[in-house]
């Protein structure tokens, strides 16, 4: 993947597919075009695409199909519909689904490109969220597995395997807590404070909080069992990160 992006342009009217092609490479973009809906469904099926411009009149989506379809090809792609024969009814069935972008040729490259820039950026935003939100249940599942073992642990000779265990489920705690700290600051250069601070207290990561409470007591509960420097330093980290005094 370039770092501009990756889009997917499907029209059947072959000057704008491929001059439209032509002028995003020229801006960084890496451009793959199809002629119907049909090779669009193909594409996405067999690659990942930060964007995808689709021509309403072609081949394939004369009900829009390929839009009501993008959740099954590839979910979170944000869609660009461009249109060269505009009507009410279209505009309307398009706010209903995943849109982006609802454009009429021949349209402002400046505009084109704004919305491009956009609609890339928003999802790279959800992609980053999507992964933290998998690495989050991740450390739940590990939290169970660490409470599972020292439960069942009987003797000393299972304290090294579990010590073992439990610096490598943090360490990724940790690594996983920076690329919250990086994609914060991201949106906060892109956006602002308020807007960072708003994704960063969204709901849907709302357990961020207390994932890292959990890994502190749990740090803090094993502290005398367990009497390694690294999880010391792990245990100071989340707190620095939490805010705890």
């Amino acid at each position: 993947m370039t770092e501009f992006g990756r889009i997917l342009i499907a029209d059947d009217e072959e000057v704008f597919l491929q001059s439209t092609g032509d002028l995003l490479r020229k801006y960084g973009y890496e451009c793959d075009c199809v002629c119907d809906a049909r090779e669009a469904a193909e594409k996405l099926k067999e690659s990942r695409y930060d964007l995808l411009i689709a021509d309403i009149k072609m081949p394939g989506n004369e009900e829009l199909d390929l839009l009501k379809n993008m959740v099954e090809l590839a979910e979170g792609v944000p869609v660009i519909l461009v249109t060269g024969y505009p009507s009410l009814q279209t505009a309307i069935d398009s706010v209903r689904l995943p849109v982006a972008c609802y454009m009429v040729k021949p349209m402002d490259i400046d505009e084109l490109l704004f919305e491009i820039q956009n609609a890339i950026r928003k999802h790279k935003v959800y992609e980053s969220i999507h992964n933290i939100r998998e690495h989050l249940q991740h450390w739940s599942d590990c939290f169970g597995d660490i409470e599972n073992m020292l439960r069942n642990s009987h003797s000393d000779a299972t304290s090294m395997p579990v010590e073992s265990f439990i610096e490598i489920a943090f360490q990724n705690v940790i690594e996983t807590l920076s690329d919250i700290q990086h994609l914060t600051k991201s949106l906060a250069h892109v956006n602002g404070d308020k807007e960072s601070c708003h994704l960063f207290n969204c709901p849907k990561l709302e357990s961020l909080g207390k994932g890292v409470t959990e890994t502190i007591r749990v740090l803090e509960n094993t502290k005398s069992s367990f009497k390694s420097k690294e999880l010391g330093k792990m245990r100071r980290k989340l707190e620095e990160i939490s805010g705890k005094d």
